[in-house]
């Protein structure tokens, strides 16, 4: 019973135990997304903090950054081709299942930037980061701005104006060394100040200060991001993306035309769900071994992309799903109008990201001793801890609710180790931005009753 309407919220957050050195200042705030494309992120002093501090870096963020065609093109499949690598180790381990794979490259992007030698180049090749330091920050920058100002004279879920928000901000220990060269690039790049914090006496209000803004930045849809115990006295400092997405479809489905109808299982048994019916303005294409259907959001500068293998092929299609792939099913669409049958749902899903990304390759970050993030505070003291995701989905004739979270933690290596928080048929689906082709929401729906 997919609705008229759709709520997607996502952030991601990186966790840093390093030192860092601050002056204190007037919070401008991160790079929060405001309506139709505001850059000013809000809240966030709660806790620990002292209200507008913040350290200032001489550096505004960039505007109008400057990124080719060709980079811009290459990086975007890159970054799809990351999304669908995980894809294929989240399926194995997972039966439904929601992320958001643009949330995680911009979370990983920034402490890149901090990353040196091999390091860097683990970092680069798993998260497939195609372009060099110099360009990579001012695309995912550019891609930001690009996003934040979609939907202009569109409609959101709740009747609101349409909202595409994407938000960044750091949070830092007080009166610790941290490189001027990183803090500018996270300010020039990313719009993000420095908010400080005392994670070292009380880490668990610390904790509480960032859960508070995640959870403003998401209207309430994720809460407690950073569970207990994952941050301590040994962190130093936490950098945060945060997505939000309310749009409605271009074309509503009625709710007197949803039934009660048939989804089968890929085991061949079959459960009863709601099945939304109508006559839907939308793109699809049906080809040997699959159909698909593109459902536009108001304004038609997004979309939700399904995939519907044919019955008995789910697992052989999925198992050769890739970037190329992927790109030609979009290639593919065609067309006005489809009649289609698509069920409600809901999940939630929690991921072990970094067992996930050391089956990937990215090992040398994990490893105290050996990473190299040195950009970061000058030092080889530091390496990622734990990396979390967790992510929800709602989708109904209300609406599609959606929010993901991602944290990545790093520790220093002398430091105690922090808590490690560990259609009628099955069918893949994307939300994806058009003028970028960037897939901002990944997901799998093989039972929608569990």
């Amino acid at each position: 019973m997919l609705s008229h309407r759709v709520v997607s919220r996502i952030c991601g957050i990186l966790l840093l135990s390093i030192p860092l050195a601050l002056g204190c200042g007037n919070d401008t705030g991160g790079a929060g997304g405001g309506g139709t494309g505001g850059t000013g992120g809000t809240g966030g002093t709660g806790g620990n903090a002292n209200p507008g501090d913040v350290a200032q870096s001489s550096v505004a963020r960039q505007l109008s950054p400057t990124i080719s065609p060709t980079n811009q093109e290459k990086q975007v499949n890159a970054n799809t081709a990351f999304a669908l690598d995980l894809y294929q180790k989240v399926r194995a381990k997972n039966e439904n299942f929601f992320y958001s794979p643009y949330s995680m490259s911009v979370a990983l992007a920034m402490i890149h930037g901090g990353a040196k030698n091999n390091t860097e180049a683990e970092i680069a090749q798993v998260l497939h980061y195609e372009l060099g330091q110099a360009d990579l920050h001012p695309f995912f920058n550019k891609l930001d701005q690009d996003l934040n100002s979609r939907g202009v004279g569109a409609t959101g879920a709740d009747g609101a104006p349409f909202r595409l928000n994407v938000v960044n901000a750091v949070w830092g220990q007080k009166d610790y060394d941290f490189l001027e060269s990183f803090l500018d690039l996270l300010a020039l790049n990313y719009g993000a100040g420095l908010r400080i914090l005392d994670f070292m006496s009380d880490p668990e209000a610390a904790r509480k200060t960032i859960n508070t803004w995640v959870e403003d930045q998401t209207e309430s849809r994720i809460k407690d991001l950073l569970p207990q115990g994952i941050i301590d006295s040994s962190t130093r400092m936490v950098l945060t993306n945060a997505i939000y997405f309310n749009a409605s479809w271009l074309t509503a489905f009625e709710k007197s035309a949803t039934k009660t109808e048939t989804f089968n299982l890929a085991s061949g048994t079959s459960v009863q769900t709601s099945m939304m019916n109508g006559m839907i303005d939308a793109r699809s294409a049906v080809e040997t071994g699959y159909q698909a259907v593109e459902l536009p959001y108001s304004g038609e500068e997004l979309s939700m992309l399904m995939v519907i293998p044919d019955a008995g092929e789910f697992d052989a299609f999925e198992a050769k799903l890739d970037q190329p792939t992927l790109q030609g099913i979009i290639d593919k669409l065609s067309g006005s109008a489809v009649t289609l049958k698509m069920p409600s749902f809901e999940m939630e899903t929690e991921l072990g990201l970094k067992a996930l990304l050391e089956e990937l390759g990215l090992k040398e970050p994990f490893e105290g001793g050996i990473a190299d993030f040195s950009g970061v505070d000058g030092t080889k003291n530091l390496f990622i801890s734990a990396v979390l995701h967790k992510a929800f989905v709602k989708v109904d004739e209300a609406g599609t609710e959606a929010a993901a979270a991602t944290a990545v933690v790093v520790s220093e290596t002398s430091a105690p180790m922090p808590v490690s928080i560990n259609a009628d048929r099955p069918f893949i689906f994307f939300i994806r931005d058009h003028a970028t082709n960037t897939i901002v929401f990944a997901g799998r729906v093989m039972d929608p009753t569990s």
